[in-house]
Parts: C-alpha cells; sequence; structure tokens
C-alpha cells in the first residue's frame, strides 16, 4: 500500500502499534497527539486515510470527523474512528460525525489492513475521477479557446479574402518566416485581361449600366480565377491581372493559366451575348506570360497592396493590348512550357511571328491559342 496516512491518538503505545504495521506494509505514516495537531497536519500535508482514535482530552474525535467533513476540500477523506468504547453507539455517533469506517480495540491486524485496503482504493478511485475531471475540463478550455480562435482567424480570413486571394489571405494569416508581403523573387506566370470596346461603351453608357456591367464581368472571371486557385494581383475597371505560382508554388502553372483563359474565353461568349442584345460590343483579350518577378508588399502603414514587379507583367499586359476580342496571345516560355501537353487539351495553338511591343525594344515571338468548343 503506497500511501499516506495519518494516526491520531493521545497514547503513544497504541500510535506506535499501528504506525508499525502500516510501515511494514509500505505506508507513510505520520502521527498526531491531538485533535488540535491532528487537524494541523492535514492542512499542511494532506494524508490519504486518517486512523483516528474517539476517546482524546480537548478535541475529541467525533469533533475532529465533524471538523474535516466541514472542509469541502477534505470531503472524501476516509475516516476510521478506533474506539474500545460500545460498538453499536459508537457507530451511530461516528456516522453522525461523518465517519466512513470502525475499528475496535484492540486491534486486530489483519481487519485493519483490510479496512484500510478497501477505503484507500476508494480514495484512489476517487482521486483518478477527479484528475479526469480536471483534465477533461482543462481539454474543455483548451477546446473552447481553440474554436474561438479559429473563429477568429476564419474571421479574418473572411477580411482579407475581400482584398487578397484566399492563397494569400491563409499565407499572411499564417506568418512566420514565409510571410508572403516579405519582398522574394520568384517565377510567375501571369495572364492579363482586358475589354475591348470598353471606353467606347463608357461614354454612351450611364453609369449604373458601366458598373452593372462590370460586375457581371467581374464575378464570372473572378469565379475562375478563384476555381482555378489564380491569385488576383489586382482589377483597375475593366483590365484584371492573375499569376501563377505564387503565394503558393504550382507544378503546372502555364498549363493553369491557359485553362482558365480558354474558359474565361468561353464565358465571355455567353457574356457578350447578353451585352449585344442591350446594345453594347464588348469582347475580351488575353495575355499569358511566363517570368521571374518580385512579388511582396506594396504601399504605406494603413494600405498595402501584394504586387508583383518585373517584366513579364509588362509582357503579359503588352501581349493582352495586341489580343483581339476572343483571342489568347501567349509568350514564348508559355508556348515552350505547353509542348508536352495532350494534343486533346482544349486549344490549338498557331505562331503569329514577332510582335514590335511598346516598351520593348527587340521584337517579341508570340502565338495565338484558339479555344476548342468542348467535346469538339
Amino acid at each position: 500500500m503506497n500511501a499516506h496516512v495519518l494516526v491520531v491518538d493521545d497514547v503513544d503505545k497504541n500510535v506506535r502499534l499501528l504506525a508499525d504495521v502500516l510501515t511494514a506494509r509500505g505506508c507513510r505514516v505520520s502521527t498526531a497527539a491531538s485533535g488540535e495537531e491532528a487537524l494541523a497536519r492535514i492542512a499542511a500535508d494532506p494524508p490519504d486515510l486518517v486512523l483516528l482514535d474517539v476517546m482524546m482530552p480537548g478535541m475529541n474525535g467525533y469533533d475532529v470527523c465533524r471538523a474535516i467533513r466541514a472542509d469541502p476540500a477534505l470531503a472524501v477523506l476516509p475516516v476510521v474512528l478506533v474506539t474500545a468504547l460500545d460498538p453499536e453507539q459508537e457507530r451511530v455517533n461516528g456516522l453522525n460525525a461523518g465517519a466512513d469506517d470502525f475499528l475496535g480495540k484492540p486491534i486486530h491486524q489483519a481487519e485493519l489492513l483490510a479496512r484500510v485496503r478497501s477505503l484507500l482504493r476508494v480514495k484512489a478511485l476517487y482521486d483518478e475521477v477527479q484528475r479526469q475531471r480536471t483534465e477533461l475540463q482543462a481539454w474543455n478550455s483548451t477546446l473552447e479557446q481553440r474554436v474561438a480562435e479559429s473563429v477568429t482567424q476564419l474571421e479574418r480570413v473572411g477580411q482579407l479574402k475581400r482584398f487578397f486571394s484566399p492563397q494569400l489571405a491563409e499565407a499572411i494569416l499564417a506568418g512566420g518566416a514565409d510571410d508572403p508581403l516579405r519582398s522574394h523573387r520568384r517565377e510567375i506566370t501571369v495572364v492579363f485581361l482586358d475589354l475591348r470596346g470598353f471606353t467606347a461603351f463608357t461614354e454612351t453608357a450611364d453609369p449604373e449600366e458601366v458598373m452593372a456591367v462590370l460586375a457581371q464581368y467581374h464575378a464570372a472571371m473572378g469565379r475562375l480565377v478563384l476555381d482555378h486557385e489564380g491569385t488576383l494581383e489586382r482589377f483597375s475597371g475593366d483590365g484584371m491581372m492573375i499569376f501563377f505560382n505564387d503565394p503558393q508554388p504550382v507544378a503546372d502553372a502555364p498549363a493553369r493559366a491557359l485553362r482558365m483563359a480558354v474558359q474565361m474565353q468561353r464565358e465571355m461568349v455567353a457574356l457578350s451575348g447578353q451585352w449585344r442584345r442591350r446594345g453594347y460590343d464588348l469582347h475580351m483579350g488575353v495575355g499569358i506570360a511566363q517570368g521571374f518577378a518580385t512579388l511582396g508588399g506594396i504601399g504605406f502603414d494603413g494600405r498595402i497592396d501584394y504586387g508583383a514587379i518585373g517584366t513579364v507583367t509588362n509582357l503579359a499586359a503588352r501581349l493582352c493590348a495586341e489580343a483581339a476580342g476572343g483571342e489568347i496571345l501567349i509568350s514564348q516560355r508559355v508556348q515552350g512550357a505547353l509542348q508536352d501537353l495532350p494534343l486533346d487539351a482544349g486549344w490549338s495553338i498557331q505562331e503569329i511571328g514577332e510582335l514590335e511591343l511598346k516598351g520593348f525594344h527587340r521584337k517579341v515571338a508570340a502565338w495565338r491559342v484558339t479555344a476548342q468548343e468542348p467535346g469538339g
């Protein structure tokens, strides 16, 4: 029995007898010669069980037992009353005082050990339940905290997604050494979109109609950006710039960019038909380029945008400007990256030669992508 037992008796011989028996069975024994001393020892070093003599000067065993039960922290501390008085009457008095068991004098070792072992087993079970209860409360508290943190995190992600792509919003909140707002260099595939006929449209249409058309355009294109996990760098009016492979690396950035652009042009067929019935002749040109850029947060305290700086962004924009309505123009590096794609990928690619692009001293080789109808 690996337990701490407090023996309380004003007769030293009785104390030594009980202490010797319990110590021989592996118990740690402390002693007290009076009720007052017993309560002080319990407060200083709480035992697992108390063997308490009834007849003592000052506080008798019943008084000590009642004092123990008055303390909520000691409500389940096993107390065994040891008495040489009439067992029937003492049992009633002991139960009223809050005792758990009784031993008559003279003490029988086998009975003593059996009763002590039984009560210690009950105490151990209670302690285990309390430990599990405390552990469960801690888990519940931790769970509540984690749920609250998750809700806060989701709210932050939701707010950031209003301004950044989902991947970028989550990367920003993750923080750490890979904070995407820090300036870094990476190879990206850039897609630039622009509406043809938009300037003429804004000159004749009411502002409310312009905003309604832009809302349709942004909703349709934005959905496809999210579907293909692109990063929307910015949109200004009818122009949109999306790139792939940052902040989250992807193995198929050129192919993913082209798949998105092809689906966008197919979506534009339906939109252009709606707008044409309202008297608006609007189509979309797309430019796609691949190359290295410097990326990160651009701005000042209170307003930061996520931007990409490099020749690749200018090239995508210039290719977009050269593309006619419904066309997709791609750079040489994008065309090279698409070489290994199967022929039934949903598009065909034709070389259109070299183009003179604004801001580029040399002519730039370009290819035209024509979307194929699904199943065609």
